[in-house]
C-alpha cells in the first residue's frame, strides 16, 4: 500500500461498505502491507538472504488438471525459493519451511527470527517459498497475468508448495522421513492450517501465528471484532484518543464535507495534496485515515519496526501510543480536532516525515492488493464491518450481495461463501487437525477470527495448543528476539519450541519403528 491511495480501487482485507462505480468500495485490510519488488530487510542490521541461495522450482501451472496447453511452456512456472542451511545437519536434522502469503518471499525470510533463532536447536535447514502471483513468481508476463487469474488459488499455491517439500526431502537432503515443520502467518498460518490437515505426510506440525481462520461466514465469527480490537489499542493508550477518532469522521463528512467551502476548509486543514470537489473524495479521505488505525494497530509492536511498512521506513514503538498522544486533549474547535487526527495518522503515513500532503487520487502502487482482491473475491470472501457505536469507526455494514455483485463486476467471479465450512471445514477442522500451535496476540485486530481456544480434550487427542500474547500485535512472536519483548511473547517462543522439539521427536519414533517391521 502506498502512503496514500484510492481507496475505492483495491481491496486488502476488512471493511467493504459501498461500492464505487461498480467496483469493490472501502478498500478491506490485507493481511501484511506495503510491497516491492526489491528485497524486503529485516528488523536486523543485515540482509539475511546473503546467508541463503536462491532456488527456482518448475512448478505445475494448474495441479487439478490432466490437460495440457498447446504452448508446453505454458504448462510450468518459475517459483522462486530461498534455501538457508548453515545450521543443517543431516544426521538428526530437520527441515523448517516457511508458507508464503500474499507478498514477496524476501519480507518473510528477514524477518522470521522464530525460525532463525531456532534452526541451531533443531539443526535445521530454513526454506522460504514464495506463493504463485506474488514477488517473482509469475506464472505468466505482467501484461498477461489478468487474463490468468482462475490459477491464483490457496489449493494451487498449496499443491505448489507440495511438490517442493516432497523435492526437497527426495532429491535435495535424500532423506524423505526428514522432521518438517512449518510455519506462517496471517494468511501464512491459514496455509499452515490447511496444509497440515490435507498433506500431514509432508509436515509434521505447523506453527499457525495469527491464522484468522474463522473469519468466514457460518463460523459464528463476530463481524465487528476487528474494529473493536483496533479501537481497544486507542483506548488503552489514553482517555481522549478514541472519543476524538470517532468524533472527527462527523466532523469530517458532515460539517466539512457537504459544501465547497466546507471542503476547502478540510482539505486546507488536513493538506491534501488536490481540491476535495465531493462528498465521494471526502469518504476517500475519511477511509483513508481511518485505515491508518487498522495498520498501526497490526504493527503495534513493543519496539520500532520497519516490518509493516515495509522496511520503507521505521514505525515507533507501540504506534498506536504515538498517534494517540496527538488526540490526549479535548479540542476546542472542529479544526483543531482535525487537524490533530491528521497529525496522528501521519504516524503511519508520513513515518518518514517528507510527506508534504495527503494524495486520494494517487494510484496504488502494489499489484499485491489487487491480487489480493480476486483472492477475496473467489475463496477468501470474509464479511467485517463497523458501526461507530462499539468501535472508534462510523457505520460500514457488510452488504454480501452488493459486494458479490462487486466482485462480479471486477473479475467476472462469485465468491464461494462456504468455502470456509466445505473447503476448510469450519470449527470442526479441529477434529480432523494435529501438532498445530495457534498463537494469537490480543492487540492484533485479526486475533477476533483465531482460534484463542481448544476443547482441552482435542488439545490432548490431536496435540493443539493456543498460545496468547496478551500485549502482541500481529504475529509478534515470529519476530526476532528483542530487549523489549513482554514476558508473554518470551513463553509463546519457549512453548512454540518445546512443541516443536516433540514434533521431531515423535517424528523419529515413527520411523524408527517403521524401520524395525
Amino acid at each position: 500500500m502506498a502512503v496514500a491511495q484510492v481507496l475505492c480501487l483495491f481491496l486488502t482485507l476488512p471493511f467493504f461498505a459501498s461500492l464505487c462505480q461498480g467496483r469493490l468500495s472501502s478498500r478491506p485490510r490485507r493481511f501484511v502491507t506495503h510491497y516491492h519488488n526489491g528485497h524486503h530487510k529485516g528488523t536486523g542490521a543485515s540482509d539475511l538472504i546473503d546467508r541463503c541461495r536462491l532456488e527456482w522450482y518448475s512448478a505445475t501451472l494448474d495441479h487439478f488438471s490432466f490437460s495440457q496447453h498447446i504452448k508446453a511452456d505454458e504448462n510450468t512456472f518459475k517459483l522462486r525459493y530461498y534455501i538457508c542451511d548453515e545450521y543443517y545437519k543431516k544426521r538428526g536434522g530437520s527441515l523448517f519451511v516457511y508458507l508464503g502469503n500474499e507478498a514477496d518471499v524476501t519480507l518473510y525470510l528477514n524477518n522470521t527470527g522464530l525460525m532463525w533463532e531456532s534452526a541451531e536447536r533443531h539443526h535445521a535447514m530454513l526454506v522460504f517459498l514464495e506463493h504463485r502471483f506474488y514477488g517473482k513468481s509469475k506464472p505468466y508476463p505482467a501484461r498477461k497475468l489478468g487474463n490468468h487469474m482462475k490459477y491464483l488459488t490457496t489449493e494451487q499455491a498449496m499443491a505448489d508448495y507440495a511438490n517442493v517439500i516432497h523435492h526437497l526431502k527426495a532429491n535435495v537432503l535424500e532423506d524423505v522421513e526428514v522432521p518438517v515443520i512449518g510455519f506462517g502467518g496471517s494468511y501464512g498460518g491459514m496455509l499452515c492450517t490447511y496444509f497440515r490437515l490435507k498433506y500431514p505426510s509432508l509436515m509434521d506440525g505447523a506453527i499457525a501465528a495469527s491464522a484468522p481462520i474463522w473469519t468466514y461466514f457460518g463460523e459464528g465469527y463476530d463481524r465487528g471484532s476487528f474494529a473493536k480490537i483496533v479501537t481497544h489499542d486507542a483506548s488503552i493508550t489514553n482517555a481522549h484518543c478514541a472519543p476524538n477518532v470517532r468524533r472527527s469522521w462527523d466532523i469530517m463528512m458532515n460539517r466539512f464535507g457537504t459544501s465547497k467551502s466546507g471542503r476547502d476548509i478540510l482539505g486546507k486543514t488536513v493538506k491534501v495534496c488536490s481540491a476535495l470537489e465531493n462528498e465521494e473524495d471526502v469518504k476517500d479521505l475519511v477511509d483513508m485515515f481511518a485505515e491508518s488505525w487498522d495498520y498501526l494497530a497490526m504493527g503495534n509492536f513493543p519496539y520500532e519496526s520497519a516490518y509493516i511498512i515495509d522496511g520503507e521506513g521505521v514505525l515507533p514503538a507501540y504506534p498506536v501510543k504515538a498517534a494517540c498522544e496527538y488526540l490526549n486533549e479535548e479540542f476546542d474547535s472542529d479544526e483543531e480536532l482535525v487537524r490533530a487526527l491528521a497529525k496522528a495518522v501521519g504516524v503511519y503515513y508520513n513515518f518518514s516525515g517528507s510527506l508534504s500532503c495527503y494524495d486520494i487520487h494517487a494510484p496504488p502502487s502494489s499489484e499485491t492488493e489487487n491480487f489480493w482482491s480476486y483472492q477475496f473475491c473467489t475463496e477468501h470472501f470474509m464479511p467485517m464491518e463497523r458501526d461507530g457505536i462499539h468501535d472508534m469507526f462510523y457505520d460500514q455494514f457488510f452488504n454480501t450481495t452488493a459486494e458479490i455483485e462487486a466482485c462480479q463486476n471486477m473479475w467476472g467471479v462469485h465468491p464461494d461463501t462456504n468455502r470456509g465450512l466445505v473447503e476448510w471445514q469450519g470449527k470442526h477442522i479441529l477434529e480432523f487437525l494435529s501438532n498445530v500451535v495457534f498463537s494469537n496476540g490480543l492487540l492484533d485486530p485479526w486475533s477476533g477470527g483465531g482460534v484463542l481456544q481448544i476443547p482441552a480434550g482435542l488439545q490432548r487427542r490431536n496435540n493443539l495448543r493456543t498460545v496468547i500474547i496478551p500485549e502482541g500485535a500481529h504475529h509478534l512472536d515470529l519476530m526476532f528476539s528483542n530487549p523489549k519483548d513482554p514476558e508473554s511473547v518470551i513463553h509463546a517462543r519457549r512453548v512454540e519450541n518445546d512443541m516443536i522439539a516433540s514434533w521431531i521427536r515423535e517424528k523419529s519414533m515413527i520411523t524408527s519403528s517403521f524401520s524395525e517391521q
